[in-house]
């Protein structure tokens, strides 16, 4: 079942670009990633997925159904914006109690249980707190109900390493119990800790759609080579090379594809040292974003 379905999703802006239509599924009980710089489209895709703005084009569905034409919905899920903003004179617990009275249940207990995790002082008013503490706040809001989807936007900016990694555990423990997640992040590193599936978006448009696994099996090394002679760009015509960086008889790249086909055009050349090995996600996201259109 898939509790996420994005069709063709279109927004267009005046002047600033908006998204292309943006195809994608998320999975019952899946992590899924969602990677871009900022300014890709991934707020948008978020916030058209949720009804908060209409799109121009396209349609998107949560458990089946649209935030707009069935607003009910999203009482089923969590969503911890990328920026959270709160009325300053609230003390944290009295907007906490206020968000679970959406939810017609009795949240105490829970509140008080995310907010030991995460280090919150449920006493404070809001103007008090940190921006890094307000993010915390956006997390309990979030997940206080124990929703079944968790949409995650940029969710540890704020945080410390220590908080972030707490968050971390408390987000898989939610996926242990059955909520589905889809986390939005700039951070390389936080996806691949995180998410069996990922999807990359550049300028508005998906352009590549992957599960973890295969991104980090044998398609991709990375290899850097030292020759006994000064090495230039035009040595190495072959296609699947992206990063490559050559300093004198040094050279470092990226290689999607046969292997031997680049260790025959390597053959070649007479070498001091040659290291390949497996390159992380932020390299294999970068041979996407580096490669031409």
């Amino acid at each position: 079942m898939n509790v996420i379905e994005i069709k063709n999703l279109t927004k267009n802006y005046n002047k600033s670009r908006g998204i292309i239509n943006v195809n994608l599924n998320v999975e019952q009980g899946e992590v899924f990633g969602f990677i871009g710089p900022n300014g890709a489209g991934k707020s948008t895709t978020i916030r058209t997925l949720l009804g908060l703005i209409y799109p121009t084009s396209g349609s998107a569905t949560i458990f089946g159904k649209n935030c707009i034409e069935h607003p009910q919905v999203r009482s089923e899920l969590g969503y911890l914006p990328s920026e959270v903003f709160y009325y300053d004179n609230m003390r944290v617990m009295d907007l906490l109690k206020y968000s679970a009275s959406f939810y017609k249940k009795d949240c105490t207990k829970r509140i008080q249980e995310l907010a030991d995790i995460m280090d919150l002082d449920l006493k404070k008013k809001i103007d008090d707190l940190s921006y890094g503490n307000k993010k915390k706040v956006g997390i309990v809001q979030g997940l206080l109900h124990e929703p079944k989807l968790i949409i995650l936007d940029e969710p540890t900016s704020g945080l410390d390493p220590l908080m972030q990694q707490k968050f971390f555990d408390l987000i898989a423990q939610e996926n242990q119990k059955g909520a589905t997640v889809f986390f939005s992040s700039h951070i390389l590193s936080e996806v691949q800790k995180m998410c069996s599936r990922v999807a990359f978006i550049k300028e508005g448009k998906i352009i590549k759609l992957e599960k973890m696994s295969t991104l980090q099996e044998n398609s991709y090394k990375k290899i850097s080579i030292e020759a006994k002679s000064i090495l230039t760009t035009d040595m190495f015509p072959i296609h699947g090379i992206s990063k490559f960086e050559v300093n004198e008889n040094t050279a470092n790249f990226i290689f999607k594809g046969n292997i031997n086909s680049i260790l025959k055009k390597i053959s070649e050349i007479e070498l001091r040292n040659i290291s390949i090995e497996e390159p992380d996600l932020e390299e294999i996201f970068m041979h996407y974003y580096t490669k031409e259109d």
